[in-house]
């Protein structure tokens, strides 16, 4: 059985090759034209705003499977680059539909992408005498877990594609052809190939979308220090009347004005993803959870977190007394970040003399935290163990660092050394990256960290 990865693959590759022969055969010297880019390509990737950097891994794996990317590619210098789909479809929104005055008055903006499976939603703004976008809500992500199984697949997919788009009224019947005159069952409403639903009941197969969308956005406009004034609604989904009636009339109490391009509103993510490689327009945008790391804090006899701890003290061979698991944030959710934007944690490790090879290959885990909407990150990771999830290891070598011998603590004899670094993360566009950062001769260095993503399914 293939995976995810290998069915990616074929797909990119077909892809490709589609690519290839209509630029060799639409074009005017078309093969020619072809021979001159073949080896200066650029991949845009768009996906759901829920995904990070396990799945964007996947995706260069599949490239590479394909043959379209070299295996090695690191990904501060690959030909690949990712966005979101959200980020896209604002891209998308700005060529076609909404008014320019929303952009110039500074005034903000909620995207809401209705996809096959997926709902992401958005929300921008243009500061005044700008040039630049920037998120000023936490993004969110919905994920449809439909299941057909069998016989209904072909109905399902009907469905979809006549029934899905077209239905606006829940006092009418609704028909789904799906077979031929032969295909008669009375007891399912099925005549001459057509099952009959009843109006009413069609409207609840789009109520959780309608609820979910509806309160995604209130809540948005509760929350968010900037006016609202816009909703944006692109994407397969939207071409159903009934779903935009009934946003229309969920928003209408907010002063809000819907939107739906109605230039191909199904291929708002690819045209916006194009759009946004080649004049990238969102500067800054907002943390959808807290980061950080789980780290060692010093002793203190007097705090009541500390003394609770005390059977798991750590001894380090300075003397020092540490309680292992306080979680450091370093970058806490709903704060913006921009293209240029760093966050660091200072660390240090110490380490025998005879231990110095420990130095070579030493990890972090960087974890987020995603419990409990709006909650605040506790404490220690014990707190609220399942609120937690591993983002990605961080390895780096500190072999190369400054190392000074110190005598080691509480009257031992014998040394040991110290090392200290501060970790530096970027949060560059959908990318995330690491540096080792370090002063040495009262100089600052860094070299870059290698990452791998866990997978946060």
């Amino acid at each position: 059985m293939k995976s995810a990865v290998d069915v990616a693959s074929d797909f990119f590759r077909y892809l490709f090759n589609c690519t290839k022969e209509y630029i060799q055969e639409s074009h005017a010297n078309g093969s020619d034209l072809w021979e001159s880019v073949k080896s200066d390509i650029d991949f845009v990737i768009s996906h759901p705003n829920g995904w990070g950097g396990f799945q964007q891994g996947q995706l260069r794996q599949a490239l590479a499977q394909a043959g379209l990317i070299e295996a090695d590619e690191e990904p501060g210098n690959s030909r690949v680059s990712f966005i979101t789909e959200g980020e896209a479809s604002l891209h998308f929104a700005l060529r076609h539909g909404l008014p320019p005055a929303v952009s110039e008055n500074g005034e903000g903006v909620i995207i809401v992408d209705g996809g096959g499976g997926t709902i992401d939603i958005s929300t921008y703004r243009k500061p005044k005498l700008k040039t630049n976008y920037e998120e000023i809500a936490v993004s969110e992500y919905y994920l449809s877990d439909s299941e057909h199984f069998d016989d209904i697949d072909h109905i399902v997919s009907c469905f979809d594609k006549t029934t899905k788009v077209w239905f606006s009224d829940d006092q009418q019947p609704q028909y789904i052809r799906f077979g031929s005159t032969r295909d008669n069952d009375p007891t399912h409403n099925i005549r001459f190939g057509q099952l009959k639903l009843q109006g009413s009941d069609v409207a609840t197969f789009f109520q959780p979308s309608i609820d979910c969308i509806t309160e995604t956005v209130e809540d948005i406009c509760k929350t968010c220090v900037h006016p609202i004034t816009h909703v944006v609604f692109v994407g397969g989904f939207s071409a159903s009347e009934w779903l935009y009636k009934r946003l229309a009339a969920a928003v209408e109490p907010r002063n809000l004005q819907i939107l739906r391009p109605q230039v191909h509103p199904n291929k708002a993510v690819s045209d916006g993803a194009v759009s946004s490689y080649l004049n990238g327009i969102v500067t800054a945008r907002i943390a959808r959870y807290s980061y950080g790391v789980l780290r060692n804090v010093e002793y203190d006899p007097k705090d009541s977190d500390h003394i609770n701890r005390a059977d798991s003290l750590l001894y380090r061979p300075s003397g020092r007394k540490l309680v292992p698991n306080a979680f450091e944030v370093m970058l806490a959710k709903g704060t913006k970040v921009s293209d240029e934007t760093e966050v660091s944690v200072k660390m240090w490790k110490e380490v025998g003399s005879d231990q110095k090879s420990k130095l070579e290959n030493v990890p972090f885990t960087l974890y987020c935290y995603k419990a409990k909407r709006n909650a605040q990150p506790p404490k220690f990771f014990d707190q609220d163990s399942h609120g937690f999830s591993k983002l990605c290891s961080v390895q780096a070598d500190l072999s190369n660092l400054p190392l000074q011998p110190l005598p080691k603590g509480n009257g031992i004899e014998g040394e040991f050394y110290r090392v200290k670094y501060s970790v530096v993360l970027l949060f560059n566009s959908a990318e995330l990256k690491a540096h080792i950062r370090w002063e040495e001769n009262g100089v600052q260095q860094r070299t870059q960290a290698s990452v791998v993503f866990f997978d946060d399914s």
